[in-house]
């Protein structure tokens, strides 16, 4: 919940212009809902190669779900991807793994690319449970996924207790957890499966860290959080890779 639609249009803007033509970054920008509209124009009109997503949507195609935002609203507007289950969401606002499995199966059934986010508190990695507790919500919310499901998805480890405060998982860290996912996902389909998901890692990435956890076998990019608000800062990180 951060920007208003200047701060919003500034900064993509500026994120256009000191974006490479020639960077192999997927790059991705995740507005507020309400500056969707704003920010899919400014990227139409200039061309640019960023693509637009979403911070969150609901699982009903429409009805009465007053505040809630439709998986047809979103493409509507231009977006090809949707953030779900980030820890905020979900100890913030309370969703379950239950409910960011339905919203992941709406989302892949319209087309977006759901991009679901997994990841302990500090207890849970004190009392030895990171793993466990991954694991569960890989498990529920990625639940009845097939192998296109999967493949079509992209998943995103962020500690909870990584997340704005300025501490960071070391490289080692954050691989061991990116290493266990990819075998899950290997246990739980295949290899070839396994291989094709886009494990991103999100909790105080700078470009001052990136390139050594961009550097990690199985890290394959980021779900980069404040310093997405400066563009200098943005870039910094996708030149990294």
């Amino acid at each position: 919940m951060n920007t208003d639609l200047d701060a919003a249009s500034s900064l993509v803007r500026g994120i256009q212009e000191k974006l490479s033509s020639e960077t192999s970054a997927d790059v991705l920008v995740c507005p507020p809902s309400v500056y969707l509209q704003s920010v899919s124009s400014i990227l139409k009109d200039s061309g640019s190669n960023v693509q637009l997503g979403a911070q969150d949507v609901y699982h009903r195609s429409n009805g009465a779900f007053t505040g809630e935002i439709s998986t047809q609203m979103l493409l509507d507007v231009g977006c090809q991807y949707v953030i779900l289950g980030h820890s905020e969401r979900r100890h913030i606002m309370g969703e379950t793994d239950q409910d960011v499995n339905a919203k992941a199966l709406a989302s892949l059934a319209a087309g977006l690319t759901p991009i679901i986010c997994v990841g302990e508190t500090l207890e849970q990695r004190e009392n030895g449970e990171t793993l466990s507790v991954v694991q569960g919500q890989f498990e529920a919310s990625m639940a009845n996924f097939d192998d296109a499901q999967v493949s079509s998805s992209v998943i995103a480890y962020e500690p909870v207790w990584a997340i704005g405060t300025g501490k960071v998982a070391t490289p080692d860290q954050a691989q061991e957890v990116h290493a266990d996912l990819r075998k899950l996902i290997e246990n739980h389909y295949n290899s070839t499966v396994s291989d094709s998901v886009r494990i991103l890692y999100g909790g105080s990435v700078k470009p001052d860290n990136a390139a050594e956890l961009l550097g990690q076998d199985d890290i394959d990019g980021a779900l980069v959080g404040g310093a997405s608000l400066d563009a200098e800062s943005f870039i910094g990180i996708i030149n990294s890779l």
